[in-house]
């Protein structure tokens, strides 16, 4: 799990369980809500007709009360039949006129909202993408997956609901309000008691119910994450017969978040509690008042209907104050959750400045130009340390100095945790150098957009990964737009997955999630000819043989031979077979290269590297740093 994410200007709040802080006191619902206005812009107008059509409907709903005092005071006392069916039609056609305008006010926002909650899910994949890997590392998946679900859901809601009645509502007990105090003032006087302890009530209930919404929909994120890794790990759930404590690990998230949910529950009870119950009472109060002053004389009796048929249409608008207080609330931390991974810092090639700064006026070939055509891979002076890692630790990687050879390949060799698979993220730019610099054909890698890096530079991991897509779709993605079937059947023949043309549908087979429909090796010669079908000019593979046979390991190693005489190639062996596809070998120790040569040199030379070539690694002590 988690437990900082990506420092930004504006840090946010703990992703992790339960250990969100109080919002309440960190921001304003307000000021919160106010941050989806470049969403909401765009539709502006058709919202504000939704407002406009919601209080002309309110309205024409107060007018009702004053056609019963015309009755009443009317037709109804002198006794006139034809007076009280012009009434009821009166009172029929008003309220067809307000259903039909409520039903106008849902159409309007019903379409340009479901746009807005696309056009936010869309920012928010796109952001995703290009959010570094620590960013990745740092959040869980489920925390990510229920901001672009559950929070753009609620959003959508408040949107089309408690944004416009909000509005709605408050005009309408303003002018429902003043027609009461129109009617008779003192009855006014005697509805209005109950304003003030209302208005301390929702005060409170704000603030209260601000944090419990934020540990809920948290909650809702760790519970999604749990699931999610339940259904990709299932067989080593099955495997290891661990369903039952998964089960239990299950139980008690879902315990937490229905203790919050009732936590809410109980929140919005209460606040119900005294904006039912206070009007109600003051409706009893003019009630009796009211009947005292007919009794009297001094109030018509179809006054005091109007009165109370207007108070009483009051009852919706105020009593809704606490839902949508509630929904306002939710929406507030929904728009903070959902801008946590929007302001996080994306990659970009801001880097570039710093790393010149750092590099100063050195050049990779020495001619000052900075071109340094054909001057291969170097690694100078990289030091790199996680941005999570405890302060005062050594680095994962120190000093290290290294240079591949245009159309070399050189073969990373080190003991389990000593950093390989970091420093091969390092030149794709996977993560970022603390300090130092890397460049390729004497251009540093900052230097480069992403893009252009990228292209130059292909990379297959030990765990292959594999997309819902076809056979074809996942190999060719490591191409061009204009790759086609030659460059597919080239790259497959050189990966020896040449399996995939038995496949049902050829290479137009679906993979399935995560390519678990395929063995480990398949999923490996797939990553591999991934990699290797756009031709790049350096390829970086992270122990690409690991889950082959010895027979198929040896007819790609063959067939990678081609390619590698070609390309200048950085590669994590672990075996002394893979290990031979290289030119040299670069021993990583302590975070540091320790020794470069040819592998029969170092097994000469250097009695560690001859030791891990023995296949005794598993007995070396770790190294500093997480390994990662």
């Amino acid at each position: 799990m988690p437990t900082t994410p990506v420092p930004t200007k504006d840090p946010a709040p703990d992703p992790g369980p339960n250990s969100a802080p109080d919002p309440a006191g960190e921001r304003s619902t307000v000021r919160s809500l106010l941050r989806l206005w470049p969403y909401v812009r765009p539709v502006r107008a058709r919202l504000g007709t939704a407002a406009c059509v919601g209080i002309l409907a309110s309205c024409v709903g107060l007018v009702i009360p004053l056609v019963l005092k015309w009755m009443v005071d009317g037709p109804v006392a002198d006794r006139d039949p034809a007076g009280v069916w012009l009434g009821a039609l009166y009172l029929l056609l008003l309220g067809l006129a307000e259903a039909l305008l409520f039903g106008l006010r849902r159409w309007l926002v019903a379409r340009p909202l479901a746009g807005v909650e696309a056009g936010m899910r869309a920012d928010l994949y796109r952001h995703l993408q290009r959010l570094p890997v620590a960013f990745h590392d740092r959040w869980a998946s489920g925390q990510l997956l229920s901001r672009g679900t559950t929070d753009l859901m609620l959003l959508r809601m408040f949107l089309a609901f408690p944004l416009t009645f909000l509005l709605v509502n408050g005009v309408t007990i303003l002018v429902g309000v003043g027609i009461m105090l129109v009617q008779d003032w003192t009855l006014g006087l005697v509805v209005l008691g109950p304003a003030i302890p209302v208005m301390i009530t929702c005060a409170i209930f704000e603030k209260k119910y601000s944090a419990v919404a934020r540990r809920a929909q948290d909650q809702v994120g760790d519970l999604t994450t749990v699931v999610e890794e339940s259904v990709l790990g299932v067989r080593i759930i099955k495997g290891f017969g661990r369903h039952r404590s998964q089960a239990r690990a299950f139980h008690e998230l879902s315990h937490t978040l229905r203790g919050t949910e009732l936590r809410k529950a109980r929140l919005l009870a209460a606040i119900w509690a005294v904006i039912v119950t206070l009007p109600e009472l003051a409706i009893a109060a003019a009630l009796v008042v009211g009947t005292v002053q007919v009794a009297d004389g001094s109030l018509s009796a179809g006054t005091l209907v109007a009165f109370l048929s207007t108070a009483l249409a009051l009852r919706w608008p105020v009593e809704s104050i606490g839902f949508l207080l509630a929904m306002s609330q939710e929406a507030a931390t929904a728009t903070d959750r959902y801008f946590e991974v929007m302001d996080a810092e994306v990659e970009t090639g801001a880097a570039a400045t710093a790393a010149h700064s750092r590099a100063g006026s050195r050049d990779a070939d020495g001619d000052g130009d900075g071109d340094g055509d054909g001057d291969g891979l170097r690694f100078e002076n990289v030091r790199f340390r996680y941005p999570d890692a405890p302060p005062g630790s050594p680095p994962l990687l120190d000093r290290v100095d290294l240079h591949i050879r245009p159309g070399e390949s050189m073969a990373l060799v080190g003991a389990t945790g000593s950093g390989k698979t970091t420093l091969t993220a390092l030149v794709p730019r996977l993560h970022e150098v603390t300090s130092g610099r890397i460049t390729l054909d004497g251009r540093d890698i900052t230097a480069l957009s992403r893009e252009e890096l990228r292209s130059m530079v292909a990379v297959a991991f030990e765990e292959p990964t594999l997309f819902s897509a076809t056979v074809g779709e996942n190999v060719l993605m490591g191409a061009g737009a204009d790759a086609g079937d030659e460059e597919l059947g080239r790259a497959l023949a050189v990966a020896q997955a040449d399996f995939a043309h038995a496949l049902p549908h050829g290479t137009g087979t679906q993979v399935g999630e995560q390519g678990l429909t395929l063995s480990g090796g398949q999923r490996q010669r797939l990553a591999l000819a991934r990699a290797v079908v756009g031709t790049p000019r350096f390829l970086v593979l992270d122990d690409p043989l690991s889950a082959l046979d010895v027979h198929t390991e040896a007819a790609v190693e063959a067939a990678l031979r081609q390619v590698l005489a070609d390309t200048t190639a950085l590669i994590v062996a672990h075996r002394p077979s893979t290990v031979l596809l290289a030119d040299r070998v670069a021993l990583l120790s302590g975070g540091r290269v320790t020794a470069v040569g040819t592998h029969q040199e170092l097994l000469r030379t250097n009695a560690e590297y001859a030791h891990l070539m023995s296949g005794h690694e598993g007995h070396e002590e770790p190294e500093e740093g997480d390994g990662r």
